[in-house]
């Protein structure tokens, strides 16, 4: 009956399988893979690691809807503070995070998407634009170069200078409220649930649970968002443990020129920083 689902081939009960389901959905703001393990009494942290990540895999419905109507854009970098740099759009171990949310007069911010960006060019701001917007949308950003050319690609654009805001007395940080209220609490959940422990490789995970609970933050039943969890785990093709790890093969890292340090595979260990030690390198120290 499994077969063909993240299911397929676990060793695990299923009865623990459905009680991981629901402490996933039901719990505001989600669970750690430690707390899952104490509470499912899991002798392998690996084990409940893998449990939520597997569960991570399946939130993105195919074919969802893009925003509409009036969405705000920006980017954000997720990490730590690290010498020498100083915010903005600098290069470093942080990672450049891609927001856009829906917003209205009536209701405040809608729904949410947010995205890994390898950088703040229009060639990777343009694509998730295109990916999360519905055309036709009215985009509101910043003044930075890398939006210029929504309107070829039938947004309406409203840029926002920040320069024109302090010239004017006013807070540049404002211009975009949605975009930065989202950010904040995107931050805030990583830092409270998951103790800011995450890796790049893993951070669209993250992201997708984020995205997840905030698209579905005014559900008053939260049966219906465990079944929606059931839902998307049983249409989900099958996931293995392997495939969950940051590397092709278990254990394998970037090479030394990339700036990580190669180490063979002795199987998953647990780190103490919320996931098995598949990377070498934490992104959030303090991350749509």
């Amino acid at each position: 009956m499994m077969a063909g689902t993240i299911f397929d081939r676990t060793r695990t009960p299923m009865t623990v399988w459905f009680t991981a389901c629901w402490l996933f959905a039901t719990q505001k703001d989600g669970v750690s893979a430690q707390s899952l393990q104490r509470a499912l009494e899991i002798g392998s942290y690996p084990t409940a690691w893998a449990m939520l990540h597997r569960l991570r895999s399946v939130l993105v419905r195919p074919g969802r809807d893009r925003l509409s109507g009036t969405v705000e854009v920006d980017e954000t970098f997720i990490g730590g503070d690290e010498p020498g740099l100083r915010g903005g759009r600098a290069r470093g171990k942080k990672v450049l995070t891609g927001i856009a949310v829906e917003v209205s007069a009536a209701n405040g911010i809608g729904r949410c998407r947010m995205a890994v960006l390898a950088d703040g060019s229009a060639e990777s701001l343009h694509p998730f634009v295109t990916g999360a917007v519905e055309p036709g949308t009215r985009v509101i950003t910043d003044a930075w170069q890398g939006y210029r050319g929504l309107e070829a690609l039938g947004y309406v654009h409203q840029r926002r200078s920040q320069r024109a805001a302090r010239a004017a007395g006013e807070d540049p940080g404002e211009l975009l409220p949605a975009v930065h209220r989202v950010a904040s609490l995107a931050k805030r959940w990583l830092l409270g649930t998951h103790q800011g422990s995450v890796s790049e490789a893993h951070l669209p995970a993250y992201l997708d649970e984020f995205l997840f609970r905030f698209n579905r933050r005014r559900s008053s039943s939260r049966g219906m968002v465990f079944y929606r969890v059931l839902e998307l785990a049983a249409g989900h093709d099958p996931v293995r443990f392997q495939d969950l790890l940051a590397g092709k093969y278990p254990g394998q890292h970037r090479t030394p020129g990339a700036g990580a340090t190669r180490r063979a595979w002795t199987g998953p260990r647990r780190t103490g920083r919320g996931e098995p030690a598949s990377s070498s390198c934490n992104y959030l120290s303090h991350s749509g």
